[in-house]
């Protein structure tokens, strides 16, 4: 399943509410079909709305940004004045605009860990609490916090999520497959770490914390299996 990120964007003038994506929209239409009804239409919307809402943006900008004409065939055209052409054009270049920086923003990769721990020859597993693979079993790790290095970040999320101390033994990878992860690009960076204290229990957004015999693996999420087989080949251990 892939996720995508959504938002509303709003034009203000003084602080009052001026136009949204809807009523750009609107104006937009108003525009191709040179038509306020056919807008409206177009829009699932009654006249009686789709006048209202342009009346609306007339008071608060003070002034008008449709004028129509009536008679012929058609009942009439409605065109945007000077002052509505502008009004649409702002909020476009503003939209994209916004939409540029936020793509920029959210298309960056995300850094985060994951830890392998064995104890008693057996590997401690976290069974996911959230979306995605809710409910299937994970390495426990987490995303790297601003200001924070991936050793620190590592240590503190297999505390948060299995109530363990661990320290870090060796770097096992780095995880980089853009399609690693359905909620965008996360590059992970996975150590093996070995328990120093603390007791098992299950916190943070794990839902359950469990220690598995190597070749009794459950179904893992992510790309946690491959993580798992590459360490075994690294320690020259067979499952």
């Amino acid at each position: 399943m892939k996720y995508e990120i959504a938002y509303r964007l709003w034009l203000k003038k003084d602080g009052q509410f001026l136009l949204s994506e809807g009523r750009a929209k609107l104006l937009k239409l108003i525009k191709e079909f040179g038509s306020l009804s056919k807008a409206a239409d177009e829009m699932n919307m009654s006249y009686r709305h789709a006048w209202g809402a342009i009346k609306k943006i007339e008071e608060t900008l003070g002034t008008k940004i449709i004028y129509s004409e009536r008679g012929g065939q058609e009942g009439g055209t409605s065109k945007l004045t000077p002052e509505g052409e502008d009004l649409l054009e702002q909020y476009e270049i503003q939209k994209s605009l916004f939409d540029q920086q936020l793509k920029m923003l959210y298309k960056r990769p995300a850094l985060a860990t994951d830890g392998i721990v064995i104890i008693d020859e057996k590997i401690l597993l976290v069974r996911r609490g959230r979306d995605p693979f809710k409910g299937k079993y994970a390495l426990p790790g987490g995303i790297v916090e601003y200001g924070e290095t991936v050793e620190r970040c590592v240590v503190r999320e297999i505390k948060e999520e299995t109530g363990i101390d661990a320290k870090i033994l060796q770097l096992i990878g780095i995880y980089s497959d853009p399609e690693r992860d359905p909620r965008g690009h996360f590059i992970s960076v996975v150590f093996h770490l070995h328990r120093v204290g603390g007791e098992l229990k299950a916190g943070d957004d794990a839902s359950a914390v469990k220690l598995f015999e190597i070749d009794r693996l459950p179904e893992l999420a992510f790309d946690h299996r491959r993580i798992v087989e590459d360490f075994l080949t690294m320690k020259g251990i067979s499952n």
